[in-house]
């Protein structure tokens, strides 16, 4: 993929504050990004946050990475979305196996109802093992990385491409959160938010494994603007490259990062 053709999405924690939201989204708006993407979590639906980034943009798209299919049915999702008066035609709606058993089987079986009832949302699937990058490739609107240095998600994205070709279609595009700091504390921020992670379940533990890279080194923990301009340029093998912005969840310090890692 060439990288003038790659786009940018900002992301942050669903229930970030609303007095946030709406500055947030209109910098990321103005600052030429894509999109705007909230995670979603047993504390708080990112469709929410969605909301409030709605009431203040209609150019970028929205998007939620990633709902867990074993917490919220699509039936659900399609209430939500429905409730808050969000335009499907807008939306990214990323989906992931959440504590399923089976997640390779779980979500191939959930994908008929996901498209009854999310008729018109594009909906992406969220996956970092080969088996799962396929079925994202062959089946799914897109695929969303996490947790990927960017050789890694280049080795990912020929998998969604081949389950693309294998199902004789075009390749979806390829999503993907890089986590970004900027500043003095920058390595120890990103180190915070990635040990959360690596024991979270035995998806993201068999993940890390295969990544075999230090704790604390997967994503862009940069001084500056320039040097997290550079960072995020190494991942080229993402279409959507959706920057998750490690700082503290008020309008100043969201903003100055949103724009020091916005779309040139």
């Amino acid at each position: 993929m060439s990288p003038r053709n790659q786009k940018r999405a900002f992301g942050v924690a669903a229930g970030l504050p609303a007095e946030v939201c709406g500055p947030l989204a209109e910098t990321c708006e103005e600052a030429g990004y894509d999109a705007i993407f909230s995670n979603d979590h047993p504390g708080a639906k990112g469709l929410e946050t969605l909301a409030e980034f709605a009431k203040v943009t209609d150019s970028i798209d929205l998007g939620v990475g990633v709902i867990a299919l074993d917490r919220q049915t699509p039936e659900v999702i399609a209430a939500d979305i429905d409730r808050l008066g969000l335009d499907p035609a807008r939306l990214w709606i990323g989906v992931g196996a959440g504590f399923s058993k089976k997640p390779l089987t779980f979500m191939r079986e959930i994908l008929p109802e996901l498209r009854e009832h999310l008729d018109g949302v594009r909906v992406v699937m969220a996956a970092m093992g080969p088996k799962m990058c396929a079925l994202a490739g062959s089946s799914y609107d897109g695929a969303f990385f996490n947790w990927m240095t960017a050789d890694f998600a280049a080795g990912a994205r020929e998998q969604v491409e081949a389950g693309a070709a294998e199902a004789r279609h075009s390749a979806p595009p390829v999503f993907g959160y890089v986590r970004v700091a900027i500043g003095e504390d920058a390595t120890a921020r990103l180190a915070k938010e990635e040990s959360f992670y690596r024991d979270l379940h035995k998806g993201y533990r068999s993940h890390f494994d295969r990544l075999g890279e230090p704790e604390g080194t997967v994503g862009v923990a940069a001084a500056d603007a320039e040097a997290a301009q550079e960072g995020l340029a190494a991942y080229s093998a993402l279409d959507v490259v959706v920057v998750r912005g490690l700082t503290s969840a008020k309008v100043e310090p969201m903003t100055e990062l949103a724009r020091a890692a916005a779309p040139s």
